[in-house]
């Protein structure tokens, strides 16, 4: 299947209109980014999301928004071109039923959306006697989660996914929300579909990985597994907008799932010594034994099933596997296919974190 940018707006031949592109989740870490790559070069885009006070930024920086849940998409009176659908929840623990409505059934609707607009376009252009079919492109925001294993695992192709894996609810909902959207291609429901599964998104305002680690290391310390020798494959979340906007406009990247990273796998304490050393912090960091953490977070894992109103617990399995043992991804399909290379090194990425957060009030 092709890709088609928007064509000649009828009456208006010396004219092309710029590519219109919906962002789910756009008020996110991942989401705002994509917003500005794309405006950066030169795309109409409308920005969404539920919250339209965080969503206010982007009008000013020339997005269009869209105010609603995923569920109202179904129904939304959008036209659009293309969809990157970067809306999750994102989490180690939660109850199955919110992972399952906004990861699986918010999935669903974007595929009934897209499946809106590509009718009404190709009803548009068949009325105008043009005959060219204009599918709109989904492009999902999946997740390495998918090959997590409680074992060093290196140079991690695709097509190595379990589809059985179960560490955690939110694996379980992207592996689902990936079979939902292939089988709408496979059926035709989806004429244009690319996932790309980027892993451990850094950057000025991320919200989750190192401020988590910069949490545990203040309370305890920061445990290291195989001293610190466990690689680490993280990717710079202006590196994931870019390659966001590439799997939407490469035209054989339909049919297609691609991981993206840095390729700059690093020792985690190295990488951690780094970014204490840049804060200007000095490192708390003690050994542990991967299969006895491991082993102690199954049992907290149990208690909290047992016990749900105790929380989240401070230790997950999955959690584990992402600081205990090597995982590094192959990039070379996105290479090949997309033109992807990384523009931001995690140096930078690392330092302007540091930078911006020294400057918060409560650092």
């Amino acid at each position: 299947m092709r890709f088609f940018p928007p064509r000649k707006m009828i009456g208006m031949p010396e004219t092309t209109p710029p590519l219109h592109v919906l962002v789910t989740g756009a008020s996110g870490f991942l989401g705002r980014h994509v917003v500005h790559e794309l405006l950066d070069h030169g795309m109409r885009v409308t920005a969404a999301g539920r919250n339209s006070s965080a969503l206010e930024p982007l009008k000013s920086a020339g997005a269009d928004l869209y105010v609603g849940d995923l569920a109202s998409l179904a129904t939304a009176d959008l036209d659009v071109d293309a969809i990157i659908h970067c809306a999750a929840l994102s989490s180690p623990w939660g109850r199955w039923r919110d992972f399952e409505e906004a990861n699986v059934y918010g999935t669903r609707h974007v595929v009934t959306l897209a499946q809106r607009c590509t009718e009404r376009r190709n009803a548009h252009y068949a009325a105008s006697h043009e005959g060219q079919q204009h599918p709109v492109r989904v492009v999902f925001v999946s997740s390495p989660s998918v090959y997590a294993a409680p074992r060093d695992r290196h140079n991690i192709s695709e097509d190595q996914a379990d589809p059985k894996n179960r560490l955690n609810h939110y694996i379980r909902s992207k592996i689902l929300a990936e079979q939902t959207l292939q089988s709408a291609l496979k059926s035709g429901e989806l004429e244009e579909l690319v996932i790309v599964r980027p892993r451990g998104l850094i950057g000025v305002g991320d919200p989750s990985l190192l401020p988590r680690l910069l949490d545990v290391h203040r309370r305890v310390g920061i445990p290291l597994f195989n001293s610190g020798r466990n690689l680490v494959d993280l990717t710079s979340v202006e590196n994931v907008a870019l390659a966001l906007r590439l799997a939407m406009t490469a035209p054989r990247a339909s049919g297609q799932v691609y991981n993206i990273t840095n390729d700059d796998p690093r020792p985690m304490g190295d990488l951690l010594r780094q970014l204490l050393g840049n804060i200007g912090v000095t490192p708390r960091m003690w050994r542990a034994n991967p299969q006895l953490v491991y082993a102690l977070a199954g049992v907290m894992e149990r208690i909290y099933q047992v016990f749900p109103w105790l929380g989240e617990p401070s230790l997950t399995r999955y959690t584990v596997t992402t600081i205990a043992y090597s995982q590094t991804l192959d990039i070379s399909r996105a290479r090949k296919e997309l033109g992807y290379e990384p523009r931001i090194g995690l140096d930078d990425s690392l330092a302007r974190f540091a930078q911006h957060w020294k400057e918060q009030p409560d650092a």
